[in-house]
C-alpha cells in the first residue's frame, strides 16, 4: 500500500511537470501529487521510531507538513501563489519544485523500491570501491555482491553507500531549472560525477580503517571513520558542491526564495 502510495505521488508530480499549459490543471494535479507524497513521508515515521532514529522521525514528519503546505495551496489555486513576492514568480517557484521532487523522486525511489535496481547499483559501487582500492594499492576482498573485506573484517555495502539520495537530489534540483543546455551540463558535471567518485574515495576510507584499526579497536576504528571523519567531509563537500551548482545556476535561489516566500506570507497573515 506504502508503495502505491508513493508511485501514485511521483505520477501526479511528473504529469504536473509535463502538462503544457492550463495552468489551473497543472496546479490541481501537482497539488494532489504532493498531497500523497505527504501521506507517504508520514508512514516512514513509525519505521524509524522503530529503530530509535528520532532524527530521521522529525525529518520525515517534517517532509510531510511541508507537503501537505505545498499541496494545499496549489490544489485551492491560493491567490497567494498566483502573484510575485519580492520580484519572485511564486507559482513558477512550486512548479520548480514540483518537477525536482518528481525528477529526483524518481532518480532515488526506483533504487530504494525496486529490487533489480537496488542489487544493481549496490552491486557497481562494490565492484567500483574494490577496483578504486587495488588502484590506489589497498587490499579490499570481493566476498559477495555486496559484501567485502580487510583483514579479515566484513562490511556490508548498502543503499546509503551508493550516494544515490545526495546524487538524486542534485538531478532533481538541476533539471527542474529552465537555462541553457550548457549551463545545465556544466552544474550537473560539478556535481553528480564529483559526488559518486568522492563517495568511491569514502567507502574505501572506512573501509580500510575499520580493517586495518587506523584508530585503535575495530568498532572504534569504524565510528570515527565513519560517523566522524566521512560524516563532516561529506558535508563539506556537498557544501562546496552546492556553493558551485548555485553559482552556475542562480535560479535554483529564486525557487527556494519563492517558497520560503510563500510560507513567511502565509504564515504571517494566518498568525
Amino acid at each position: 500500500m506504502i508503495e502505491n502510495i508513493l508511485w501514485i505521488a511521483l505520477g501526479l508530480l511528473i504529469a504536473a511537470s509535463v502538462i503544457p499549459g492550463q495552468k489551473n490543471l497543472k496546479l490541481s494535479v501537482a497539488g494532489a501529487g504532493w498531497a500523497f507524497f505527504a501521506v507517504h513521508w508520514l508512514f516512514q515515521s513509525p519505521h524509524y521510531a522503530q529503530l530509535g532514529d528520532y532524527v530521521n522521525v522529525a525529518v520525515t514528519v517534517l517532509a510531510a507538513i511541508l507537503c501537505v503546505f505545498i499541496g494545499y495551496v496549489m490544489m485551492r489555486h491560493d491567490k497567494r501563489i498566483q502573484r510575485d513576492i519580492n520580484g519572485i514568480n511564486i507559482t513558477t517557484s512550486l512548479f520548480m519544485a514540483t518537477t525536482a521532487a518528481a525528477i529526483g523522486g524518481i532518480s532515488y525511489f526506483i533504487f530504494s523500491e525496486i529490487d533489480v535496481m537496488n542489487t544493481w547499483i549496490i552491486s557497481t559501487v562494490t565492484d567500483q570501491t574494490v577496483w578504486l582500492a587495488s588502484v590506489l594499492g589497498i587490499m579490499i576482498t570481493r566476498l559477495d555482491w555486496n559484501l567485502i573485506a580487510v583483514n579479515g573484517y566484513k562490511v556490508e555495502i548498502i543503499l546509503a553507500c551508493t550516494a544515490i539520495e545526495s546524487i538524486a537530489l542534485f538531478i532533481g534540483i538541476i533539471a527542474s531549472v529552465n537555462a541553457p543546455i550548457k549551463r545545465l551540463a556544466s552544474a550537473f558535471l560539478v556535481s553528480v560525477p564529483v559526488i559518486y567518485v568522492l563517495n568511491l574515495i569514502r567507502n574505501v576510507f572506512v573501509v580500510d580503517a575499520y580493517g586495518m584499526n587506523w584508530f585503535g579497536d575495530p568498532d572504534m576504528s569504524f565510528y570515527i571513520a565513519h560517523t566522524v571523519i566521512a560524516k563532516v567531509g561529506s558535508l563539506v563537500a556537498l557544501f562546496l558542491i552546492a556553493y558551485a551548482v548555485l553559482k552556475i545556476l542562480p535560479e535554483i535561489l529564486d525557487m527556494i526564495d519563492g517558497v520560503l516566500n510563500l510560507v513567511g506570507g502565509i504564515l504571517k497573515n494566518d498568525g
